[in-house]
């Protein structure tokens, strides 16, 4: 569906690491589960989601953006990171997060049947 947060394609910046899309910008296994939330909130399962939506502050200049933040039908938040293999950082920062914040925190991965889950 071409999802991005702003619904336009941010240009890279100088500063932007190799392989990395820009801030806002989905990549191909982020767009497929952004199909699989949509056709779960059409379905009734999830009320709203949002791409990069919340920014979750860990400690003084660390920071962890889920990749989604998800609304379940009964009002409970979720937070989605959506991962093809973990850099030791993400695990952390998503580690320390389930600790500091009262809502749960998701890594979904693509399998050949759908979606594999890991709550923390």
């Amino acid at each position: 569906m071409g999802y991005t947060r702003f619904h336009k394609t941010p240009l890279p910046t100088a500063t932007q690491a190799l392989g990395r899309l820009p801030n806002g910008e989905m990549n191909r296994t982020e767009t497929a589960y952004a199909d699989e939330l949509e056709y779960r909130r059409q379905a009734g399962d999830v009320v709203w989601w949002a791409f990069e939506g919340l920014k979750y502050r860990l400690a003084d200049n660390t920071f962890y953006t889920p990749d989604f933040v998800v609304m379940l039908r009964g009002g409970q938040l979720q937070a989605h990171e959506v991962k093809g293999h973990w850099e030791d950082d993400a695990r952390a920062k998503i580690k320390v997060a389930a600790r500091l914040f009262p809502i749960e925190f998701i890594a979904v991965k693509k399998t050949r049947t759908g979606w594999e889950r890991e709550t923390f």
